[in-house]
């Protein structure tokens, strides 16, 4: 052996020596007995994967066709049954039954690993009892096309654990890796698998987490929700739980709340304040984990949802392991169609500045109709601009360095917080296999009732601190046009909310702490002066449908026009709403039209109409009024008008002051009517500090 040969056989053992064997994912089946999660967890399926876009081509009515065609169902209905699990790991597999752990909660996101973390190698172990079994693992490409990278069979022995040693080298733009296993002639369990790396001894230890839950008036879901933080493999990684308390109902008075909070003891701490909204709720418990200074991490979490624990386990193993200090994020499903997944990556829009899925995405995909080994867009890496604060993990030096949370009450806080750590240079990862179940937004009324004023002045506040154009790129124009369709749409109050939100814009940023304990209850009561803002929950609350005159020829409305026909209708319904009302339409509406068809463009067409919410629970009667509209418009142009005009100096302003309103001391002077005489020390589970 020469010198040389001998020096690299140390250096090599030396390397070995210094790194240890980390764990970053284990197999996991359902924890409660709700079989319509199953296929987030084992896929029994076949993949039958869909077309490539470049066979698809550039003509857009094959891309409309074969985009339909991907949302169509592969589903066969072969299911498994509930007795098959056997505990939180292991399955037990009928003999000559085959079972993918290709799925989302069981296949390796590979491409993620090896974009954002150290480590270029993985080992998969996996246990399984039962003869004659086969085991294959698969890779998937960025494309969604699988290769078979390996087969092994158990043979004659009744327990046999395999490893599989996997690189990660072929996975820059995407791709996955996952196990199937088919049983011989006899039953076999899968028993555990682990995906597991060799990494840095400084990295071995995990980091801990301070989850930050803020709440009002949801003591049930959100005693169910601690209850889920307490489960023994979770419990070493939680530093605390600090639950906000922002309501009257409180947490502690439900029913589940003891048993919730046996299992996590003094890990749990119910601070008690004022209703400051999302963002005044997360800002504290990044406060306080910034001031704790114990926790590694802080993860801002919804109050309704349902939480899938392991996944907190693998974003604080990914944020361990990431290559600097990164935003680990997880995905939505929805909490009422359970394997449609909701929110996959998202991404801020520039010009528009608008947040959308991420290039590529598809929303509501439903991988119980598409299982991801048939599912191409779910193969190719997503990389996101932030992640909603429903479940994302944020590292505390991050906070420490730019700030906390914005005082926006809810809406934007996070996507904002997303772009400025993106500016700082701290990606947020959107990481796959980590996930909440959560209601949609869009199942909400969120962009018509009170919260169109939050919508409105927080993403204006985002914008000035954010565009990369001069003026804000598209967002002036588009707010214009978003008012006039509101106006053609008789939603008056919702103008009016808009309206008072670009006036509060135009106050400067050091006005948003002062607003934030007050701002909603002044908007309420602002609002409730609208006819258009009375629901009525009981159908005959309204008067009954009676038309001037019938429909010409007719013709039904609830068609959706084309492009010529909705840019004649841009044009022509704002001039529609100066002529006099119909005398008939002020005491009896002329439609009633479902929320799912209130688009502008059908609600302008009448003088009233009864209007459908989203939720399904109440409606509303929509009356135009021309003299309202014309002062509403008036306002509208000359306000936009000043905004096109003051963009810079605004921005300016916005962006000279962002240090100061989310820094810890700004938030201490918001947070002082809760905090002062209070003892800290005391955390009892059941108690409340402030």
């Amino acid at each position: 052996m020469t010198s040389s040969t001998t020096a690299a056989t140390m250096t090599e053992t030396a390397s070995r020596a210094a790194t240890v064997r980390r764990v970053l994912q284990r197999q996991i089946l359902p924890i409660d007995g709700d079989t319509d999660v199953y296929r987030l967890y084992v896929d029994p399926e076949a993949a039958v994967l869909d077309a490539d876009k470049y066979e698809v081509g550039s003509n857009r009515s094959a891309q409309q066709l074969n985009a339909a065609q991907m949302r169509q169902s592969t589903s066969t209905g072969v299911s498994i049954h509930p007795d098959q699990i056997l505990d939180r790991e292991a399955l037990r597999l009928p003999a000559e039954d085959r079972i993918s752990f290709g799925s989302y909660f069981n296949a390796f996101p590979a491409s993620y690993w090896r974009r954002w973390t150290i480590v270029s190698e993985v080992t998969l172990t996996l246990t399984l009892e039962g003869r004659g079994a086969t085991v294959t693992v698969y890779r998937s490409m960025a494309n969604g096309r699988s290769q078979r990278v390996e087969t092994v069979t158990t043979g004659d022995e009744s327990s046999s654990t395999f490893e599989f040693e996997l690189s990660l080298k072929p996975f820059v733009d995407g791709g996955w890796y996952w196990y199937d296993v088919v049983a011989g002639e006899e039953d076999v369990i899968v028993r555990s698998g682990e995906w597991a790396a060799q990494v840095p001894a400084d990295r071995a230890e995990h980091g801990t987490v301070d989850i930050c839950i803020t709440t009002m008036n949801r003591p049930d879901f959100v005693a169910k929700l601690v209850g889920q933080l307490g489960t023994p493999e979770l419990r070493p990684y939680l530093d605390e739980v600090l639950v906000m308390e922002q309501g009257t109902q409180k947490m502690v008075d439900s029913e589940f709340f003891p048993e919730a909070a046996a299992t996590l003891g003094d890990t749990l701490r119910v601070i008690e304040q004022g209703n400051l909204g999302g963002s005044g709720g997360y800002a504290r418990g990044q406060l306080e984990s910034v001031r704790k200074g114990t926790a590694t991490y802080a993860m801002m979490m919804d109050d309704d949802v349902i939480c899938e624990p392991e996944g907190i386990i693998r974003s604080v193993t990914f944020g361990d392991l990431a290559r600097r200090p990164t935003i680990v994020g997880g995905h939505m499903f929805s909490i009422y169609a359970r394997t449609r997944l909701h929110s996959f990556g998202e991404i801020i829009t520039p010009w528009r500045f608008w947040w959308l899925s991420a290039p590529g995405v598809f929303g509501d995909w439903d991988f119980g109709a598409r299982n991801l080994r048939s599912t191409r867009w779910l193969h190719k890496r997503v990389d996101v601009d932030f992640n909603g604060w429903f479940m994302c993990l944020i590292p505390r030096r991050v906070l420490e360095e730019i700030g906390l949370s914005l005082p926006l009450f809810l809406k934007w806080d996070d996507s904002e917080f997303g772009l400025r750590a993106k500016e700082a240079g701290y990606p947020t990862v959107s990481l796959p296999g980590a996930a909440v179940w959560h209601i949609p937004w869009t199942d909400k009324n969120d962009a018509l009732d009170w919260q169109a004023y939050f919508h409105q002045r927080n993403r204006f506040v985002a914008a000035l601190l954010h565009s990369v154009y001069e003026r804000g790129g598209r967002m002036v124009r588009e707010s214009l046009n978003h008012q006039v369709a509101h106006l053609v749409s008789m939603r008056y109050s919702t103008v009016e909310l808009r309206l008072q939100a670009l006036e509060d814009v135009l106050e400067g940023p050091y006005a948003l702490h002062d607003k934030l304990p007050t701002r909603l209850a002044e908007v309420n009561a602002f609002r409730k002066q609208f006819s258009d803002a009375q629901l009525q929950a009981d159908p005959d609350a309204f008067p009954s449908v009676r038309r001037h005159k019938p429909p010409r020829k007719g013709k039904d409305d609830s068609g959706v026009p084309g492009r010529t026909s909705l840019l004649v209708r841009a044009a022509t319904m704002p001039l529609r709403q100066l002529k006099s009302v119909r005398p008939t339409s002020r005491s009896h509406p002329e439609a009633e039209i479902p929320a799912m068809d209130a688009q502008w463009y059908r609600v302008a067409r009448y003088d009233s109409a009864v209007v459908s919410m989203p939720d399904g629970s109440s409606a509303v009667m929509l009356q135009r009024d021309p003299e309202k509209f014309r002062d509403l418009m008036k306002r509208t142009i000359e306000i936009h008008a000043r905004f096109q005009r003051e963009w810079p100096r605004l921005a300016a302003e916005y962006r000279a002051a962002l240090g100061d309103i989310t820094s810890p001391e700004a938030w201490e002077k918001t947070f002082a009517p809760w905090t002062t005489d209070q003892d800290d020390t005391e955390r009892p589970a059941g108690s409340t500090s402030a």
